[in-house]
């Protein structure tokens, strides 16, 4: 679903149906229906539309509308708008921006908790998310963009990572890519990705995935590990992070490991087309949880 993250007061005037036009510097030809996410406040118009009595929920999907046409706003037309609400449509010259004609609004009575982002960005919830990585299967693509369904002798010398769009494409990848793909799906929610690895001189097995956080739970997100293939629940991220552990511990390592080579690592995005070790070096720049305080 298509979302515009829009700051209050505006998002909720428009979800109020106090203003049926949203103003951008740029056109679009997307039509249908768009969800309306409340972002920061710009404190200094509280006042302004004190009498309207709105509600504001900054970091939430308050509602929907449906995008039927833009306008380049001109002089005429600018002041059309002025004389049907100078309070809403009167702080600033629209003039040389497109309006965005909206209609057919709706106000959620639960408004959906995300970060958001700039654009016309993308929502799926968790289960969408899920359905929408089905195609995808364990393997990897090499730098010739050959593509594997084991990871062998090959694969610490051939392997980058891929892309979403190339994952989407090549329809393959390994737990590393299959984050990334996740990441792009996610876009907007309060996620957070890790690297576990125990390092060994021999195969050094590792593992990723992705948590998110909704209603005061924290969620495993897991699609590549076929055992664990699901959406799993936890109260807190402590207990996450011990239960995949631990997983990793029982089904990966076989329960044979030394604690000090065991570690987990919180990693933000990486750059694309990274080879195994650049990919390493990535996730251990980023934050090492200690799991022996968990």
């Amino acid at each position: 679903m298509k979302v515009l993250t829009i700051r209050e007061p505006w998002a909720s005037l428009i979800i109020n149906g106090f203003k049926e036009y949203e103003f951008r510097n740029w056109k679009t030809n997307y039509r249908g229906k768009i969800l309306i996410h409340a972002g920061s406040l710009e404190k200094d118009m509280v006042d302004k539309f004190r009498d309207y009595n709105l509600t504001y929920n900054m970091g939430y999907i308050i509602g929907e509308i449906e995008l039927v046409d833009y306008i380049l706003v001109d002089t005429l037309f600018n002041e059309k708008l002025r004389k049907k609400d100078i309070v809403v449509y009167g702080g600033s010259n629209h003039t040389e921006k497109y309006a965005w004609k909206l209609e057919n609004i709706k106000k959620y009575d639960k408004p959906i908790p995300v970060k958001g982002s700039l654009g016309l960005w993308n929502y799926y919830n968790e289960l969408e998310i899920m359905d929408l990585m089905k195609d995808i299967k364990y393997g990897w693509v090499d730098k010739k963009n050959n593509k594997h369904s084991v990871v062998d002798e090959t694969y610490s010398d051939n392997y980058v990572l891929q892309s979403p769009k190339e994952i989407i494409e090549n329809k393959v990848g390994v737990c590393w890519d299959q984050v990334e793909l996740e990441r792009y799906y996610f876009q907007g929610w309060n996620i957070k990705t890790y690297f576990i690895a125990h390092y060994d001189n021999e195969k050094c097995p590792t593992h990723t995935f992705l948590t998110f956080e909704k209603n005061n739970k924290y969620y495993w997100f897991e699609h590549s590990w076929k055992r664990f293939m699901g959406i799993h629940e936890y109260t807190t991220l402590k207990d996450l992070l011990l239960d995949v552990r631990n997983k990793f511990i029982k089904y990966e390592l076989n329960n044979i490991y030394k604690k000090e080579n065991l570690c987990i690592y919180d990693y933000k995005k990486p750059k694309y087309h990274l080879s195994v070790l650049e990919f390493y070096k990535h996730c251990e720049s980023g934050i090492n949880i200690s799991l022996e305080d968990r």
